[in-house]
Parts: structure tokens; sequence; C-alpha cells
């Protein structure tokens, strides 16, 4: 949003100016009469005036805020709550300490808007970066008055999906690090080795070996349309990644996705956690069971998934249990969807889903594990191998030329 100079003088008399990040002029006008002080003069922003990181929000080009900073906002605000603290002073105190100036200004505006009488729920919504599961248990903790407990619960349950995230993260980073620098150490040995070689293998004379003329040519190829074949690269990745998302490449991605050994497992195993960890959350915080699933189906990434979980709503719409539609799902465990029949049948459903979705987290763990253990062995060897086949390409010549030499 741009930044607004303006002049005027306070409930005194005593002249005043200064500068506000607000939408218009007329927002600026209403915020600083709050404040009592009577604007006479607006300075509209000019080039140097504009916030380009908010511009880049708007533009849906960057995220407002991250998942840690959202965190951290989420739990000292339940513990100032907690503590007796009024809430416009919480925000107060959350905006002086706030680093990421476009979470501060995002801070103040909510500020504002609950000073003006909205309930906290109603500004929230109004700010992007605030998924529904957010702001949904903000509604519900705030209609029951308990408002703090519901934002520790906000924060447990970031912190186990951030957790989740992390183990994912950590789990393909040594992966991805060794077939970067594999690529490179190949590239490398194409575009400047092999060439050193050419020379030396064209003077002999001799007919090379298949594998040789196969390596001189990709290595011709690299050095001659490296630089024209990157952009094309970067322009196909860009356009496979908008596929990837669209309505008509977002299901046949999906169903890839969840085919993969190993990978699949670890997708829809994850998918699972997510869905019954945030049901958990909702029942808990006392939102109905069908609102719940509502919001619940739209965390899910996997479209598959969420249809046939969308399956689960329809069930209990028509007046069924959760336990009938969950065993119609093959890829979900006979063990869980008894776990979820006691839960219902004890009337403790939201804790049975902790323990369900922790029962799912633990076994994305083990899939993660095992990825990894499968994925390090494999790219070693590949990567290894393509090396050992440039190698071997390059001497077999000079050991065939030399054996014909010495041959009678």
């Amino acid at each position: 949003m741009p930044k607004f100079r303006w002049e005027g003088f306070d409930k005194t008399g005593k002249k005043m100016s200064g500068s506000l990040v607000v939408t218009t002029a007329r927002e600026l006008r209403a915020t600083l009469r709050r404040d009592g002080v009577r604007v006479v003069k607006v300075i509209e922003p000019g080039i140097l005036d504009t916030d380009f990181d908010q511009l880049m929000i708007d533009a849906g080009l960057k995220e407002p805020f991250s998942n840690k900073e959202l965190g951290k906002f989420t739990r000292q605000l339940s513990i100032l709550l907690s503590a007796g603290v009024p809430i416009l002073e919480c925000f107060e105190i959350l905006f002086k300490q706030e680093k990421n100036p476009s979470f501060k200004n995002l801070i103040k505006l909510v500020a504002q808007d609950v000073g003006g009488g909205s309930t906290l729920n109603e500004a929230l919504s109004k700010r992007k970066g605030f998924t529904k599961l957010y702001t949904s248990l903000i509604k519900a903790g705030e209609a029951a008055g308990i408002l703090d407990e519901i934002l520790n619960k906000l924060n447990e349950f970031m912190e186990k999906q951030q957790k989740l995230m992390s183990q994912l993260k950590g789990a393909l980073m040594y992966p991805t690090i060794v077939t970067l620098v594999g690529i490179g150490v190949v590239y490398a040995l194409m575009v400047f080795v092999v060439p050193q070689f050419v020379s030396m293998l064209t003077e002999t004379g001799q007919e090379l070996p298949f594998v040789t003329k196969f390596v001189i040519d990709v290595s011709d190829f690299l050095r001659a349309y490296t630089l024209q074949a990157a952009p094309l690269m970067a322009v196909a990745f860009f356009f496979f990644m908008k596929w990837k998302k669209s309505a008509s490449g977002k299901p046949i991605w999906d169903l890839v996705t969840m085919k993969l050994p190993i990978f699949g497992g670890i997708i829809i195993k994850g998918n699972l956690a997510s869905f019954t960890r945030t049901l958990a959350t909702m029942l808990g915080a006392g939102v109905p069971l069908l609102d719940a699933l509502d919001i619940c189906l739209e965390t899910l990434d996997n479209t598959y998934i969420a249809q046939d979980l969308l399956k689960v709503k329809v069930a209990v719409t028509e007046g069924k249990t959760i336990t009938e539609p969950l065993k119609k799902i093959e890829y979900f465990p006979e063990l869980v969807a008894q776990m979820v029949k006691v839960g219902e049948a004890t009337g403790n459903l939201d804790q049975m889903l902790v323990k369900v979705s922790d029962v799912f987290e633990q076994e994305v763990e083990e899939l993660l594990g095992n990825a990894t253990k499968l994925i390090e062995p494999l790219i070693l060897v590949g990567l290894g191998g393509i090396i050992a086949t440039i190698l071997i390409a390059m001497y077999l010549p000079m050991f065939m030329s030399a054996g014909g030499a010495d041959a009678p």
C-alpha cells in the first residue's frame, strides 16, 4: 500500500505532520480523525514513497509474512491475552517489537479495525496471509470467550505442521545438494575436459567407438547451445509450474505423484495427517463438524484425496458416522478407522483424531527415512556411472590404439 504524507492539527491546536501507510487518502483522514487529528493537507505518495514490498504482496508475488512469523505472532498474542492484557495493548506491544515492515503494518491495520469496533476475526479476514482455518478458529474462540486458548491451539497446530515440513525439507536437502554438485561436475567434464581429449583422438585417425562418439557429440551440443538452452529450460519450467497448478494440470500431477513408489505414500500420509490434525483442532475449538470438514477439505493439497474425503462430508450430511465412509477409502488404514470409531462412540473424537494424526506423522517420518536411504545410493550410483562412462569413453580409444600397436 502507498505511504501518504499529511499535515494537520491535534485537539489542542498544535500543528502536526507525518506519514501513514493506507490505501486511500479517505482512509488516512478517517484513521487520524479517530486519533483526534484534524487533517488539513494530504500529500499523495511519489515514486520514492512507494512500498515495493507491499506492491509485490498485493500482486501475489510475495507472501506478506512467513509461517514462522505467524506462529510467533500467534504464540505471543496468546501469552499476552492469558496474562490479562487488553487486546489493543497486545497489538501495541507486538507492533513495537515486530521487525518485518509488512507484518508490522499489518498488525497496525488489524489493531485499527479492532479499535474501530470490528472483531479480530473480521479484521484478520480482510488481510492477506490468514487462512480460513486460522480465521475460523479465531471466530470460534471469540464466540466462546476462550480466544487465548484457541490461539494456543493454533500455535501448537502450526508448530506440528512446521515440524513435518522441516523433516521433509531436511530429508530432501542432502540428495538435492549431491545431485546439484554431481550435475555441476558432469557439466564441467563435458564442457572443459572432454574437448581436451578430442584433439588428441582425432590426430590418431582411428575409428572411434560408439560411446566415445556419443560423449563427444553431447559435449559439442552443451558447448554450442548451453546459453540458448538455459532460457528455454527456464521458460519450460515456468510453464510446467503453471500447468501443475492449473485446473487441468493439477489432477493429472496429483494422480502421478500418488502412484510414485515411497513418495506416493508420503503424499497420502502427509495429507491425511494434515486432515486429521486440522479436524481435531477445529472440533476441539467447538467448531461444528460439518463446518470443520469444509475447512479441512480446503487445507488438502491433493485433488484426489480431497475428493475421497469430500465423500466423508457427504456421508455425515446424510446422517452417517465418519467411520463408515473412511473404511471405503482404500488407502485409509483399517486400524486408524477403528480408532476414529472408538472416538465417535466415546464422544472424544477430537482427542482420538490427535492420536490418529500422530500415527500418520510417524508413518511419514518412517517413509521419509526409507526414501532418504533409497535415494542417496541411487544418486551416487547414477552420477558415478555417468562420470565413469565419460572417462571410459575418452580412454577407450587410447587403450584400443595401444593394444593394436602391441599386436603382432
